[in-house]
């Protein structure tokens, strides 16, 4: 009998997509000439409606597939208490990685210097849409929802995922009595899987398209004045993803972190492609209880969660970007301010979407809570669409690292599944 063909995975697949994709951009940069053929209608035309039309697919996912994930773990893990102590360890390790995600960048910051020499002139400048800060006292306010579907219309994600807990935390008290409404949402989020997993299905050409229109329109040049400032950012997300990450899974597990690495590269490699955290959450749990034997019910509590709070990338690009902005502007950064940098930033990275290139969005309240100008996030927005991709898989790399120490620790975890090659 023949063998049958191998078929390319869709990793593999994505990442052809994200070679040729650059390729193509920088061969439009460089090898047409402006005028309307390639500026409006293919880079700003072709490339910009498939990318971003694919990103829109993957942004109407978010807040269904969000929701019945929480509400199924949470019902899932049933016991209150039990619940309890997954959602403190989670929030703890979350929050203690993201302060030393901010630590880190701005360490390197400061011996790098990135910021020092530049000539702002020479950096093409932007308007920068800055939201009004919220005071804490209303912050801590507005994670209980005031109106579920609103929340839900507007992207809210704390709201969403206070409600969905409680909802799961219910379902599993009534047990048989909401046997119907607990079977709705357990069907639900296999739609919502589903679907999501349809949606990767587009993944190369969507791909193929947003890092064509990148190159296009940045190529080598944007890159020069800045190469200081995107190696400081690369160096600390290395440190963080491969270093902070790796030991405390193998202190807290004294499981193999190679091995860990190199089961969950595909799912790195598909975030870093997409950019967005969210699209990732089926691969994530897949990939956790098929390769690492993490069992799903505290996956699918888990890495939602993570995608919603966990932004340790985003936060160590905000950490770059402060002692970048704070030296090409002149300004001196006093420990004072640097310590409020970490404050603001690990608060910041809480109920941000994950959806490409938010950061920028919260980077402009992380530079207000120092003085610094807002205006200094143009510097950076034109290659911010590279490091947004690394930093994404990092983002859901520490999720998934949370998740593995967790299930080890509440002996929901097959040490033979991890081991097996």
């Amino acid at each position: 009998m023949a063998e049958e063909k191998r078929t390319i995975g869709l990793s593999t697949k994505i990442f052809i997509s994200l070679l040729l994709g650059a390729a193509a951009g920088i061969a439009v940069n460089y090898g047409l000439p402006s005028g309307y053929f390639k500026d409006t209608i293919l880079v700003n035309g072709i490339l910009y409606v498939i990318g971003n039309g694919f990103i829109r697919l993957m942004q109407m996912l978010v807040i269904p597939l969000v929701m019945c994930s929480l509400i199924c773990g949470a019902m899932a893990i049933g016991d209150t208490k039990t619940l309890g102590k997954v959602g403190v360890k989670t929030l703890g390790f979350y929050l203690v990685t993201t302060a030393l995600a901010v630590g880190i960048a701005l360490t390197i910051g400061l011996l790098v210097h990135p910021g020092l020499g530049l000539n702002i002139d020479i950096v093409e400048t932007s308007e920068v849409a800055v939201s009004e800060s919220t005071g804490f006292a209303d912050t801590l306010l507005n994670i209980i929802p005031k109106n579920v579907f609103a929340s839900m219309a507007n992207g809210d994600m704390l709201p969403i995922i206070v409600f969905s807990v409680f909802v799961g935390i219910l379902l599993a008290k009534l047990g048989s009595r909401a046997k119907t409404v607990s079977n709705f949402f357990a069907q639900f989020n296999d739609i919502m899987m589903e679907m999501t997993m349809s949606v990767m299905e587009l993944a190369p050409i969507g791909v193929f398209c947003m890092i064509a229109k990148t190159f296009s329109t940045i190529g080598f040049d944007a890159f020069l004045p800045m190469i200081k400032y995107m190696l400081s950012v690369i160096a600390a997300l290395a440190i963080q993803c491969f270093i902070i990450y790796q030991v405390l899974l193998f202190l807290l597990t004294r499981l193999n972190p190679t091995k860990f690495i190199r089961k969950f590269f595909p799912v790195m490699q598909f975030a870093f492609s997409t950019s967005t955290s969210n699209a990732t959450i089926p691969l994530s749990i897949d990939t956790l209880d098929h390769k690492m034997g993490v069992s799903r019910k505290i996956s699918s509590f888990t890495i939602p969660l993570g995608a919603t709070i966990n932004m340790d990338g985003t936060a160590i690009m905000q950490g770059v970007a402060v002692v970048f902005v704070a030296e090409a502007y002149g300004y001196q950064l006093t420990p004072t301010m640097l310590l409020t940098v970490i404050a603001t930033a690990t608060l910041a990275s809480i109920g941000t979407a994950g959806v490409p290139s938010v950061g920028l969005v919260t980077l402009a309240m992380v530079l207000t809570s120092v003085g610094l100008p807002t205006e200094g996030i143009a510097l950076i927005m034109g290659i911010d669409r590279i490091l947004d991709m690394l930093r994404t898989a990092v983002n859901i790399t520490g999720d998934a690292v949370c998740t593995t120490i967790v299930a080890k620790q509440e002996g929901d975890f097959d040490i033979d599944v991890f081991n097996k090659d």
